[in-house]
């Protein structure tokens, strides 16, 4: 009776490792290309992209990282419109696919600028800014390696990369411009159920990445 007692209990406890293990979020492991979609903590208003913005600045670079503690280009205005409920994709060329095309002239808070190289022939979108007002963008910039405020002034090369200008939310912030101008490429979301995003502690990887941000 006691053998039998105790192979139940030792099954027990193997069910009941396996099922734990089946509910922890996989390790972190770079480049992390798993999704991870952003609650929605505010409405969606300029105030609020600001303190988003605020909270994440200096925030380190790393590819594929759509926070909350750190950031790839499009990670960031991915998760800044996200956590506001406004679901963008997620790569700088798919998220240059939906919203309202502005001129470079008529930008305001919040709207988003793309860029790719200087070749005005070029159309390919390797990087995405959001805009401040008065020539300031804030980008997770592969260069700094962490997320900064720049300006168009001081580096007018971002003046002559910029693609497109789009805009997802009215001035008055009572509509949204979300339609598509191309197809989206499908895309897996997760969550930090299923996967484990990078956290403060871990070692910032050294690899290069594939931005020119």
């Amino acid at each position: 009776m006691k053998t039998a007692a105790y192979l139940y209990y030792f099954s027990f406890l193997l069910i009941l490792a396996f099922l734990f293990s089946g509910c922890s979020p996989k390790p972190y492991s770079y480049p992390n290309y798993d999704i991870i979609e952003p609650k929605k903590v505010c409405q969606p208003n300029r105030e609020n992209i600001q303190k988003l913005l605020n909270q994440y600045l200096g925030k380190p670079y790393i590819w594929a990282e759509e926070g909350p503690y750190a950031f790839d280009c499009s990670g960031l205005t991915y998760n800044i419109y996200g956590s506001m409920g406004v679901q963008l994709p997620r790569t700088a060329c798919e998220q240059a696919k939906v919203g309202k095309t502005v001129a470079f002239k008529d930008l305001t808070y919040g709207d988003l600028i793309f860029f790719g190289s200087t070749n005005k022939r070029s159309k390919r979108i390797n990087h995405v800014g959001m805009y401040l007002g008065g020539g300031w963008f804030a980008q997770a910039s592969s260069k700094h390696r962490k997320v900064v405020i720049s300006s168009f002034e001081k580096e007018p090369r971002y003046r002559k990369r910029v693609k497109i200008c789009k805009r997802y939310m009215s001035k008055d912030e009572r509509a949204f411009y979300m339609n598509c101008s191309a197809p989206l490429k499908k895309m897996k979301i997760s969550s930090t159920y299923d996967t484990t995003p990078w956290q403060p502690g871990m070692t910032i990887p050294k690899k290069a990445v594939p931005s020119r941000g």
